[in-house]
């Protein structure tokens, strides 16, 4: 190899590991936009978090929180209602002042689903964008509005590189058999399978228990509970996906803030009938007016219902019947993995309510999950009792953080 050519590629691996190149993550919903700037060494070093609330409401805020070596600032202002488009390009205004023109290694983006021809993280190629496109029919909820956040970004910064992150890729790893739904072949030929969601999330905890978890190596069988307006379990098995309570769409599973879970077909015929329901209709329906908020007919927030439901029964039936959904599906995880060695709480429910995680695992003692009463309300990363033969801790989740990971692997890979 020629000494220039030596040169050349120190100097590309030096330019990608200076202390001020930083990524961008950007975490796209219906409703709201969330993005980061990491700072990117050796490990992602949030510089800031920016979140853009209300998306086209006329109470659209956006929200900034600065992390500096004398603590975190945060503000907020009301930016009126703006189109999604208007939004991206607010977005990138914000990124580069916050990133203060440091060299820019690249920016990921999350996208719920990733396609049956796109199981992994990858870097966006015109290839790619064709195919995440003609899946669209698949997750008409979700990728469309990513797509066109890709395309914004696109513009934005010309020439960047731009990541897809795929919340399905971590559930690639299950068994032919878990991705199987019993319906015709022929539709699973079209895409129509399990293919979980949450990953990024997962990914980043199975990361994050290996690091704080003693005996890792010992407790193999773990159960990844991820609650929060969505939510999901994954059963992971040395550090690889093997099961998952989401299916084909964010649907399925446990009972959600909006969403029902699991759910009889013969149910959902029957109301689309007697509601006359188009498919238009009926998806607003499950992914809107139901779960939480559909049982209570108030709230899908949990905070507000826990205040509630000492005093009002349909509150307390929503959380009742939420953590009973949970436990069936903790079940459900368990089944598959054979046995249980840690169970761990994340996601904003997770993470902060206790008296959710308490309801849950009421009645499991007979499984070996006990909980430390006082653990458990003062949120400690571990909250099992010592007489439990079941590891169970509070690890909190940070996508913006693996979406970050993922950008800076991919462009020096490339590089």
């Amino acid at each position: 190899m020629s000494t220039g050519r030596v040169i050349s590629r120190r100097r590309s691996q030096s330019r990608s590991l200076a202390p001020d190149a930083c990524v961008f993550a950007i975490n796209g919903g219906s409703s709201s936009i969330k993005a980061a700037v990491f700072r990117v060494r050796q490990e992602p070093d949030r510089i800031a978090s920016l979140l853009i609330e209300r998306l086209g409401a006329a109470s659209t805020r956006l929200v900034i929180r600065r992390f500096e070596a004398k603590g975190t600032s945060e503000s907020a202002r009301s930016i009126g209602a703006i189109s999604p488009a208007e939004a991206a390009s607010l977005l990138a205004k914000e990124l580069r002042a916050l990133s203060c023109d440091a060299p820019l290694l690249g920016i990921g983006h999350r996208l719920v689903f990733g396609g049956s021809d796109s199981p992994d993280h990858q870097i966006v190629t015109k290839p790619l964008l064709r195919k995440l496109d003609a899946a669209s029919s698949l997750d008409s909820a979700h990728l469309p509005a990513e797509l066109a956040l890709i395309a914004a970004f696109q513009r934005e910064f010309r020439g960047m590189a731009q990541v897809a992150c795929l919340d399905t890729a971590f559930h690639r790893t299950m068994p032919r058999l878990a991705t199987l739904l019993p319906i015709p072949k022929r539709f699973f030929d079209a895409g129509v399978r399990r293919y979980g969601y949450h990953g990024i999330s997962y990914e980043f905890l199975v990361r994050e228990l290996a690091r704080v978890e003693r005996f890792a190596a010992k407790r193999r069988r773990v159960v990844f509970a991820h609650l929060g307006s969505g939510a999901s379990m994954a059963a992971v098995l040395d550090g690889r996906s093997i099961d998952t309570t989401m299916a084909f769409s964010p649907l399925a599973g446990l009972m959600m803030g909006t969403r029902p879970g699991d759910l009889d077909p013969g149910a959902v015929i029957h109301i689309a009938e007697r509601e006359h329901f188009d498919p238009r209709a009926l998806t607003e329906f499950l992914n809107k007016r139901c779960g939480l908020l559909g049982i209570s007919g108030s709230s899908n927030d949990v905070r507000e219902l826990l205040k509630r439901c000492d005093r009002d029964r349909r509150a307390g039936d929503a959380i009742d019947l939420f953590c009973w959904s949970a436990r069936r599906q903790l079940g459900a995880m368990i089944a598959s993995l054979g046995g249980i060695d840690t169970l761990v709480f994340s996601g904003g429910i997770g993470e902060h309510s206790p008296e959710i995680r308490a309801g849950l695992c009421d009645g499991l003692s007979g499984i070996g999950i006990r909980l430390d009463a006082k653990a458990n309300r003062s949120n400690k990363p571990l909250i099992s009792d010592r007489r439990s033969a079941v590891c169970v801790r509070v690890i909190p989740t940070d996508e913006e953080v693996m979406i970050a990971r993922h950008v800076a692997r991919l462009v020096r890979e490339r590089r």
